[in-house]
């Protein structure tokens, strides 16, 4: 039987770093250890005492990839905190800013981290200008990442660190000229889109393995206001999230991962597309009907498939608003405070269910802060995954393969430190000798 150690140490091509350990002893995987580094960053103590006005900016830091994430959220949990009610205009600049941020992110992803692994390349780098199909998909992964930037600039001044959604509005509402142009690219590359979906539905990398999924649940699928549903069928409101998560300290760790209920659970595209897509828009359904035939599904690899559907429904739903909408200019609504308030925010960010609790004393200032990120909510089910992958390779894979195998899973995930084509080599370590 087999009995070996994974060590995989120090992945610095990942957005922080993170470590992996495995161990088989006699055909039977006994331990997986899938170690977050660096993922403490303090923000939650840094943000005290800052103003209110300010907190979002700040925290939007946190990532540079899904900045937006954690401004919207940021910002919803200080309007709850203070009573703001945005209005529908706002909400819909809002659920805007939300679909750049999912074109762009999930690009990213799928094109340059995910897509070298469907087509055997290390990197996207090493796709062939010659090759029709390499050629296509690597000038796509542009044109799609470029439309979903157009997007956040037009209506959240930048895709990244975004400046004008702030804590009672907008600073700044989209010009009728840019927005003409914003539509069309969009319409332009709503083709790319729909390729995408077919190329990672046509994937046939098999996994399956039961687990609960869990989603903020929202009416249009607009990532921003809903319930949270489970695969159990569980349904709570956003503000009461936080009382079903239990977190649970992995010595080994230096994030928290966490349970649903006592269970481990997934968050992300699967969980969206598994428990959500009768709210995706028309359009999306209509035209990526086969691929939705996946759903609901317990294939992790699945995740790029459902992320690449939710791009083609940012595109529908954003040129719908877009095309239906004259925008004004709003004042900003100004918080009052009279005493100290607690707000929570709950969204849908790119990788999952993000959750934010602040305290802003009665003079305006961060008294407390609690984020949890979907990264820490999906670690230990990673590590499930993992071990299940392993158990069920050993008998047809060399460890190359497995190696393999698992960097294609963890990629799966989408992981918010994951920001390279492939981790480093692993170290196998024998230990018989």
């Amino acid at each position: 039987m087999h009995s070996f150690d994974i060590t995989l140490e120090n992945l610095t091509k990942m957005e922080g770093h993170a470590d992996l350990e495995v161990r088989v002893r006699e055909g039977v995987v006994e331990g997986v250890k899938f170690a977050i580094t660096e993922n403490q960053r303090f923000y939650e103590q840094a943000v005290r005492g800052q103003p209110l006005t300010s907190a979002p900016q700040l925290m939007s830091r946190i990532c540079g990839t899904c900045s937006i994430a954690h401004l919207l959220c940021c910002i919803e949990a200080l309007e709850h905190a203070t009573g703001i009610q945005p209005t529908p205009q706002v909400q819909l600049l809002k659920k805007l800013t939300m679909y750049g941020l999912m074109i762009r992110d999930h690009a990213l992803h799928l094109y340059f981290f995910a897509l070298p692994d469907l087509v055997g390349k290390d990197s996207i780098l090493d796709f062939s200008e010659s090759d029709p199909r390499e050629h296509k998909l690597l000038h796509d992964s542009f044109d799609l990442k470029r439309a979903g930037n157009m997007l956040s600039t037009l209506v959240a001044g930048k895709a990244v660190h975004a400046p004008y959604p702030t804590v009672g509005g907008f600073l700044h509402v989209p010009d009728p000229a840019a927005v003409a142009k914003v539509v069309a690219e969009l319409k332009r590359v709503r083709p790319l889109a729909l390729d995408l979906i077919q190329t990672f539905a046509d994937w046939d990398q098999r996994f399956s393995r039961e687990t609960e999924y869990v989603a903020l649940a929202t009416p249009d699928f607009s990532f921003l206001d809903g319930e949270v549903i489970t695969s159990k069928g569980v349904c709570i409101p956003e503000e009461a999230y936080l009382d079903h998560l239990i977190n649970v300290a992995l010595p080994y760790s230096q994030a928290a991962g966490f349970e649903f209920e006592g269970q481990e659970f997934v968050v992300g595209a699967l969980a969206r597309l598994n428990l959500n897509r009768e709210n995706l828009h028309p359009s999306t359904r209509r035209d990526a009907a086969e691929a939705l035939k996946l759903f609901p599904s317990q294939n992790i690899f699945h995740n790029n498939v459902a992320q690449a559907i939710e791009v083609l429904h940012a595109i529908d739903h954003a040129v719908e608003l877009l095309e239906t909408t004259a925008f004004h200019p709003e004042p900003v609504q100004r918080p009052v405070l009279t005493k100290e308030q607690t707000g929570v925010g709950v969204i849908e960010a790119p990788r999952g269910t993000l959750y934010y609790r602040l305290t802003v004393g009665k003079n305006g200032t961060i008294k407390k802060a609690n984020i949890v990120v979907p990264t820490a909510q999906n670690q230990i089910s990673i590590e499930k995954d993992i071990a299940h992958l392993v158990q069920n390779a050993l008998e047809t894979m060399d460890k190359p393969a497995i190696e393999r195998e698992i960097e294609k899973l963890i990629r799966a995930y989408d992981p918010c430190m994951s920001c390279a084509s492939h981790f480093l080599k692993v170290k196998w370590v024998d230990p018989g000798r």
